[in-house]
């Protein structure tokens, strides 16, 4: 048999391009360069062949002059691992560069070994190393038995969106944006809804709409709400909405279920953070879209209906000298230390840290803030993997969560947070807030009317400093606040029935009317934990020119022709400007507002001796007579008005009596006086009403009226 050339050659990692050989019978050193041989590094070869050494990778060519055959066996540490026949000139390329395991040899991209459990498989690359290969997308996860599921976690708190590749967006305004959408969901969109809070230029995720093809939308609100549509749903532990959609509410915040088709997608939102599942079928990844999935644009998420909208405009705030960047960046590097590093396998926290930094640097760590991102984070690890860090919050210096804002409903302009006592409250968001911060002010402006001034406090300005709008009151204390619960303003005013202790100053031609909103202070306390406040307004007026009002009498006197039962007699009625009732008005006289007025009610045909004229009643009223006002009740003056005095009534046959004059503030002009009298046998009894205080109406036992036939007689004034 003729001795065949073999050529071996071995790529040894020498520079590109380069190649040693050697001819004949020797011991070749490759201590710099060792070869790999069918899985084993050899830096001695013993050969009588040519050699060329080309990289790392090895193969062997053979080639004879004898046609042959000729048979080649190949040896590794006494191991047989391979042999080649060579029937003719054409030459033949070994490759020599192959991965053994226990003995066997696995060629480039062979299977060696499968791992159901975790879905891998070890297999041999292209330089003869075992490698590990996943099963499973980035975006799925292990289920055994070689089956992977698409279930990826998108996280959304404060600005930032962490999405389902971990990679970080940023939400710079205060719109609604695409969560998540695509075909393989094709009846939901998750949309996240952004506002500001404290500051204008930074936003928070604030709430979660749920849009459901063919039903109103669903929205998840700070506080546990729910509402479809416009309706909040009261949810005493879980609802089932219909269309497979399944709403769960506890103290940790509102967890939705919805299936779709083959696939369940779970939201979970505590009023800061929400968290979202897609759980899908084994195989090819869905498609999805939105800022969870594959958007590479935030602003391609933004809701058509907002774009143009007020929500896009930016604003720049002045920095926050109060935040230590440097410290608050120590913080959020907590997540690169224990026990978060347990989670770190499956769960980078870069994003996570990046968005703590971006966020702490800006805004102040009120609210929770500082704990926010490591409580995501924390989340995320247990929905990945079911590892529960419970150390991590004394690690970090962080309660235990509390039901975040359960119960407490805020206006469109307020946010849910913790106080400044370690309750909940509701504080103004900051574009809100603005005018009012940049005036130094709490209040609207005063609103003054005629007869009355009113003044509106921002409640959530006053939560914000701690103070209860239950403890404000004017100069009187009894005037207190009146809370509006919708919008939570609180509404201070007086009228002219009650000033509420009003001070009225005279400033030449201006009258100023002066209030104050002050804190309620007991007399037996010595300390207060409140703010002081001293809330000063006032309404100014022009004085008012005197416009003198005169009233004419439309007749000089008014006479009846009364018949009560063998009775008749004739009964007049006439007003007088003098207590002695010698100045008639008649139809020329001008009587002024508050001018004292006689007015004498005289009978003829009455005998004095055998019968009393009563008067029973007098009373003003206006033209429509919509408007009554009393002068004389039960035959007694109105004790109301000091001005009115009666004489004579029931002593004889006449009598008369006087008040003040005056109009109707929401009527005409016009005035006319009723008055309704009777006659009483005086034989053997008294007919004088009995007007010393007590019941007025209880007459002497012995005084009867005689009701046969009242006489009403009137008389009517006009400007």
């Amino acid at each position: 048999m003729l001795r065949p050339l073999l050529l071996l050659s071995a790529l040894i990692g020498l520079l590109p391009g380069a190649e040693q050989q050697f001819v004949g019978s020797a011991t070749f050193s490759f201590s710099s360069c060792p070869i790999s041989y069918y899985g084993e590094q050899y830096t001695t070869l013993y050969v009588s062949l040519k050699i060329s050494s080309l990289g790392s990778q090895a193969a062997v060519k053979l080639e004879t002059e004898d046609p042959g055959p000729h048979e080649f066996e190949f040896v590794a540490n006494g191991d047989s691992v391979g042999s080649v026949n060579l029937t003719n000139a054409n030459p033949i390329y070994k490759d020599i560069s192959a991965c053994r395991q226990s003995g066997v040899v696995y060629y480039y991209d062979d299977e060696i070994s499968s791992h159901p459990d975790t879905c891998s498989t070890d297999y041999c690359d292209r330089v003869a190393t075992i490698q590990s290969k996943d099963r499973c997308s980035p975006l799925q996860r292990c289920h055994g038995n070689n089956t992977c599921m698409f279930d990826p976690i998108c996280t959304v708190t404060g600005p930032a969106v962490i999405d389902f590749n971990d990679q970080l967006k940023t939400v710079k305004d205060r719109c609604g944006y695409t969560l998540l959408t695509g075909s393989s969901i094709e009846n939901l969109t998750v949309v996240a809804n952004f506002q500001e809070r404290r500051r204008r230029d930074v936003s928070f995720l604030d709430s979660v709409t749920l849009r459901l093809q063919g039903q109103d939308d669903v929205h998840l609100e700070q506080g546990g709400i729910v509402k479809e549509g416009n309706t909040t749903l009261t949810i005493n532990g879980s609802t089932d909405l219909g269309n497979s959609v399944l709403i769960v509410v506890d103290q940790t915040g509102v967890t939705v279920y919805l299936w779709q088709s083959e696939s369940l997608i779970l939201i979970f939102f505590d009023g800061n953070t929400a968290q979202i599942i897609y759980a899908g079928p084994a195989g090819q990844d869905p498609d999805l879209g939105g800022l969870c999935a594959n958007s590479t644009s935030v602003s391609d998420e933004r809701l058509p209906e907002d774009i143009g909208s007020s929500c896009e405009v930016q604003y720049n705030d002045t920095a926050d000298s109060s935040i230590n960047c440097t410290m608050m960046t120590e913080r959020c590097n907590l997540l690169l230390e224990e026990p978060f590093t347990a989670c770190h396998n499956h769960t980078d926290p870069e994003s996570y840290i990046n968005a703590c930094i971006d966020t702490l640097c800006k805004y102040p760590a009120v609210d929770g803030l500082n704990c926010q991102f490591q409580e995501a984070y924390a989340r995320h690890c247990s929905l990945r993997s079911n590892d529960i860090l419970d150390s991590w919050r004394s690690t970090a210096g962080c309660s235990p969560p509390q039901p975040f804002c359960q119960g407490r409903i805020c206006s469109d302009h307020e946010f849910c947070a913790e106080t400044i006592s370690g309750g909940i409250g509701c504080f103004c968001r900051a574009i809100f807030a603005f005018p009012y911060r940049s005036n130094d002010t709490l209040v609207h402006p005063t609103v003054c009317e005629e007869n009355s001034a009113s003044v509106t406090v921002v409640g959530c300005l006053l939560e914000e400093k701690g103070i209860d709008y239950t403890m404000l009151h004017l100069n009187d204390p009894t005037c207190t606040g009146q809370r509006d619960e919708l919008d939570h303003m609180v509404t201070f005013s007086y009228n002219g029935s009650n000033t509420c202790g009003t001070e009225v100053m005279a400033n030449n031609s201006q009258l100023i009317y002066m209030n104050t909103i002050t804190v309620l202070n007991s007399s037996s306390d010595n300390i207060t934990r409140q703010d002081q406040v001293y809330i000063d307004f006032s309404c100014v007026f022009t004085q008012p020119d005197v416009n003198t009002v005169t009233f004419r009498i439309k007749d000089s006197s008014v006479i009846e022709k009364i018949t009560s039962g063998t009775w008749n007699y004739t009964l007049t009625m006439k007003a007088y400007t003098d207590a002695g009732r010698t100045q008639a008005v008649d139809s020329n006289t001008e009587v002024q507002l508050n001018q004292q007025i006689w007015v004498q009610l005289e009978t003829d045909g009455l005998d004095d001796g055998l019968v009393a004229l009563v008067t029973d009643s007098c009373w003003a009223a206006d033209q429509a007579e919509s408007l009554r006002y009393n002068l004389i009740v039960d035959g007694c003056a109105n004790p109301d008005d000091q001005t009115v005095n009666v004489v004579g009534n029931g002593e004889g046959t006449s009598s008369y009596f006087s008040f003040n004059m005056f109009q109707f503030s929401r009527s005409s002009s016009e005035v006319s006086v009723h008055c309704k009298v009777n006659l009483c046998a005086n034989l053997n009894q008294t007919c004088i009403p009995d007007c010393n205080g007590g019941d007025r109406k209880r007459r002497s036992a012995g005084s009867r009226y005689s009701d046969e036939a009242p006489a009403f007689i009137s008389m009517t004034w006009t400007s």
